[in-house]
């Protein structure tokens, strides 16, 4: 995966899980910034799978496991989902707080798939 589009996943879900475990500790619900930064994420998911899928047929091959890179991805891809429809349907401040640790969640395993893709080793 290219370091750049990795940084900037990691930047937005970083960004997105900060802002809103600030909003839900201060006691807000969720807001349409706090859902669309979610929803951003999952756009950028998308488009990793997509990468992804074409990468190895492009002659960029991972450099770890398949199989746990697309556990994190398939996990990163439903975790914003989950975040987000529980924060819509419940609406009180703690779903504000889930939505940021999803988002921290998914920064993580975002650059776990980095690092498998592009510098682990066997």
């Amino acid at each position: 995966m290219i370091l750049w589009f990795t940084l900037v996943q990691v930047g937005i879900a970083v960004l997105a899980g900060v802002v809103a475990m600030v909003a839900g500790l201060l006691g807000r619900r969720p807001g349409d910034v706090t859902v669309g930064s979610l929803a951003l994420i999952e756009l950028l998911l998308i488009v990793q799978i997509v990468v992804a899928i074409i990468s190895p047929f492009a002659g960029n091959p991972p450099s770890g496991s398949l199989l746990e890179f697309w556990t994190y991805l398939v996990s990163a891809a439903l975790v914003p989902v989950a975040g987000a429809a529980w924060a819509l349907i419940e609406r009180s401040r703690w779903s504000t707080v889930i939505m940021g640790v999803a988002a921290l969640a998914v920064a993580v395993m975002v650059w776990r798939m980095h690092v498998i893709w592009t510098v682990q080793l066997a």
